[in-house]
């Protein structure tokens, strides 16, 4: 939409000219008369090479965030997408136009080697086209290492190779009814327990990974790496011996070609029902300061099942509270890797409370996340991200599209967030500047609004975008001076 420097219906806060509406009552500060908007060109939320973030900073709750070179906080959302490798440059600009910022990319081991030393050159020159597109559209990009019952040796599943695949003999009998079973066949075990423990297997994954990350390495929109999804265990022990002797393998052998990159390390697959981990402290050989992150998931067993959330349940405090001990312990930032309902529609109301309460949970304590899974359903269903082909959010995982501030200036003091509102109490840094995203269906004329403590407007320079072609925004705070007090934004709908 270039070219457009003015929406008359976009009221935009700024120092001479704020409006206030569709804030919740009792904000107790009159609306003057709307005033000239800021000029802004439609450009992707995130700058992949200036927000990629080199350091962390601590929150006041103690939890560890991801920081760009200037200091300022960043949080990410985003989706994951590509694991059937069909991922298109629209797919990725979607995402983007939408107002995310992640992108969690699951590869498959077996696509990448199919053969011991054959490296499949067009799988590559895959994942480095989506690369190239997470770059063009604004997007982060987490390498996941994925894996669903170890590899595709075992019919429907994905991940290892075939050649990897150790069963001791024993005969896999497939589970159809309850795909997570298929976990605990005998021969499925045993090739996990060989992948753990053979000393040439472990050799192999070390060698696929050193390969991958060398080729990849210093592509702008890549992130990291997530080192292995959902590994399972294979011994009462796991979490301290054959988990972090793994992790440490791979991320000596990724150090020795890339330095720049996060590698995310997983619990296993019972920590995303919220359970404690009992992984120990994970060394990171990098010059400088470590970059190791902690990317959990967050499924609730029942609702997995096909069921509708409880709402009644404390599930998710108590989500929260087990989920944040070990990064805490170990000051490592959070991404939550997958989450989300299966549905969230008429039929499953109490999955679209938890996609609602989730968000909030993430806000409080997480870096990022990335919801399973960015395809497209018109009913709801197949934990898809989008209602249709033009890339609007499904409507029962609208938190999903809630604002969020994607570098933040200061310390955030408290977020709040329902349907078209929203609000960020937080500390601002002199001359520091914020961006806060509003992605599309949020709310379609957002109304901007940014007061003091005693709510007075305040000395700042605001900008809001043109918006995104589905509607996402971001929105510019710059101090024009020191700052004495702490800033409430205020987002919201236009008034009908």
């Amino acid at each position: 939409m270039s070219g457009r420097s003015r929406w008359p219906s976009l009221v935009v806060a700024v120092v001479a000219a704020t409006a206030i509406a569709g804030i919740p009552p009792g904000a107790g500060v009159a609306a003057p008369e709307p005033g000239p908007v800021a000029a802004a060109r439609v450009t992707p939320q995130l700058d992949t090479q200036v927000s990629f973030p080199t350091r962390t900073v601590r929150d006041a709750d103690g939890d560890t965030l991801l920081a760009d070179a200037s200091g300022r906080a960043l949080q990410l959302h985003g989706a994951n997408l590509g694991k059937t490798d069909d991922i298109t440059e629209q797919d990725v600009a979607d995402l983007g136009a939408a107002g995310f910022t992640l992108l969690r990319l699951p590869i498959q081991w077996s696509k990448l080697e199919p053969t011991q030393g054959g490296h499949d050159a067009a799988y590559l020159q895959h994942i480095e086209d989506v690369l190239a597109w997470a770059d063009r559209y604004g997007l982060l990009v987490i390498v996941d290492w994925h894996q669903d019952v170890y590899g595709p040796y075992f019919p429907g599943f994905d991940g290892a190779p075939e050649w990897t695949t150790r069963t001791d003999g024993k005969v896999f009998t497939p589970d159809p009814g309850n795909w997570f079973n298929n976990y605990f066949d005998p021969a499925v075990t045993a090739a996990f327990t060989h992948l753990w423990n053979d000393p040439d297997l472990r050799q192999a994954q070390v060698d696929a990974w050193t390969y991958l990350a060398e080729q990849l390495a210093g592509s702008p929109a890549l992130l990291g790496y997530d080192l292995f999804n959902e590994p399972m265990w294979t011994s009462s022990d796991f979490d301290v011996n054959e988990l972090p002797a793994m992790y440490g393998r791979v991320i000596a052998g990724i150090r020795t070609v890339d330095q720049r990159s996060w590698l995310w390390i997983e619990p296993t697959v019972l920590v995303g029902e919220g359970l404690p981990t009992g992984l120990p402290d994970i060394d990171d050989p990098r010059h400088g300061a470590d970059r190791i992150g902690y990317a959990p998931h967050a499924y609730s067993t029942s609702v997995e099942d096909g069921g509708d959330f409880d709402v009644s349940s404390g599930w998710v405090a108590s989500y929260e509270s087990l989920i944040t001990e070990y990064p805490r312990e170990h000051h490592l930032p959070v991404i939550i890797g997958e989450w989300g309902p299966v549905a969230a529609n008429a039929d499953h109301p109490g999955n679209v409370v938890l996609v609602a309460r989730q968000t909030a949970s993430f806000a409080r304590f997480a870096t990022g996340w990335a919801i399973w899974y960015g395809c497209r359903s018109a009913d709801g269903g197949g934990y898809c991200l989008f209602s249709d082909a033009a890339g609007h959010i499904d409507p029962g995982r609208a938190a999903a599209a809630r604002p969020y501030p994607l570098v933040l200036g200061g310390r955030a003091v408290a977020e709040q967030a329902g349907p078209g509102r929203y609000q960020l109490r937080y500390r601002p840094s002199g001359g520091t500047t914020t961006q806060v995203v509003v992605p599309s269906g949020f709310a379609d004329h957002p109304v901007v609004s940014l007061t003091d403590a005693r709510g007075h407007r305040v000395d700042a320079r605001v900008t809001v975008s043109a918006p995104t072609r589905t509607g996402a925004r971001t929105v510019t705070i710059r101090p024009r001076g020191p700052v004495a007090s702490t800033w409430t934004l205020r987002v919201g709908r236009h008034p009908a």
